[in-house]
């Protein structure tokens, strides 16, 4: 997993044509001046939320995270979504998009289908903090942003729904033409299983056959830059939705033995357990910060039996219960 998040070089511009000025954002950021003249932007989770925090408080529309994230030109998206654009249905741009997302950052962006609605969040793996406003409606907004695109129609989701207050909500709803629930248990954009399979006026077999090996390369490369404790915890952590997966099950996932898994993990000076404690505990900071889910649901999505076996467990990752850590982390960024 990539550490560090890339920024894209046309964010100043699109900043100023804002009315937004960059120095002051920077500024207010508590970032270098000269950032975003960088000919390559990275940065660490803390650093990105602190960007988009700055630029929602420097920018006087509060939608300036809706016409950040909307996108109606191909030409200016980068080659993942351009890949994408190619592909035959939104359904499968969005697979693509989250396959290769890894290629960039520490995010992740998870699909969920289900029978009666489609469900699209992003999961940000670093994050010690809740997700800046600005940055969510962004995010959205570029979700709306190649459906619509790529179908040539005005796709609208089912609804929005979103863990903030009450804010803006006019904007929001002429934007995504649905209603917005507010005070949520979760950043989600939900759309219809149908929704899944409209098919891409923009599809490209050629364009895709150029672009998908270049980026099948990149992320062959990244994955042996990544180590492979890195591996099992992220397989791991994509396996842990209300059980505990088994030894055997993530070594079918990475194709290997489940000796082979022992062995290399010893190798690198790790376990399967120390994995697995590891992938719980980033996955705790997560559901913490960025949902309003109990302590049982927590406990339940983390693979414990019990709360009491959650509790305990996070009580010797941070040395508080995880009640305390979530009102510290709300009075945080109340700040």
């Amino acid at each position: 997993m990539s550490k560090h998040f890339r920024v894209s070089g046309r964010l100043a511009s699109k900043l100023n044509e804002s009315g937004v000025r960059v120095s002051s954002v920077l500024e207010r950021a508590g970032l270098p001046s000269g950032l975003l003249d960088q000919p390559r932007i990275l940065l660490s989770t803390g650093e990105f939320f602190a960007l988009w925090r700055g630029i929602g408080q420097v920018s006087s529309d509060p939608a300036i995270g809706l016409v950040l994230g909307t996108e109606t030109k191909a030409e200016h998206f980068d080659p993942v979504v351009l890949a994408a654009l190619s592909t035959g249905s939104f359904g499968e741009a969005m697979r693509q998009i989250a396959r290769y997302k890894q290629l960039s950052c520490p995010e992740e962006v998870v699909l969920e289908p289900g029978d009666a609605e489609w469900t699209i969040q992003f999961r940000w793996l670093l994050a010690n903090e809740a997700e800046p406003a600005v940055l969510t409606d962004l995010c959205f907004a570029w979700v709306l942003g190649i459906a619509r695109l790529g179908t040539g129609v005005r796709v609208s989701p089912l609804r929005l729904e979103l863990q903030r207050p009450r804010a803006n909500a006019r904007s929001l709803e002429r934007h995504f033409g649905c209603a917005v629930v507010f005070g949520a248990a979760r950043n989600a954009i939900v759309f219809r299983p149908s929704d899944a399979e409209l098919r891409f006026v923009t599809r490209n077999a050629e364009l895709l056959a150029m672009l998908a090996p270049q980026l099948d390369e990149e992320l062959k490369q990244h994955k042996g830059e990544e180590s492979f404790p890195e591996r099992v915890r992220a397989t791991i952590q994509r396996k842990l939705t209300g059980s505990r997966p088994k030894m055997e099950e993530i070594a079918r996932e990475l194709h290997i033995s489940s000796r082979t898994l022992q062995r290399r993990l010893q190798d690198a000076g790790s376990s399967f357990q120390k994995a697995l404690e590891e992938a719980r505990h980033q996955l705790a900071r997560h559901y913490l910060t960025n949902s309003l889910l109990e302590l049982g649901e927590t406990a339940h999505l983390l693979g414990y039996e019990d709360s009491n076996s959650f509790v305990r467990a996070f009580r010797i990752w941070e040395g508080v219960p995880p009640a305390h850590w979530r009102g510290a982390q709300r009075a945080k960024a109340a700040l």
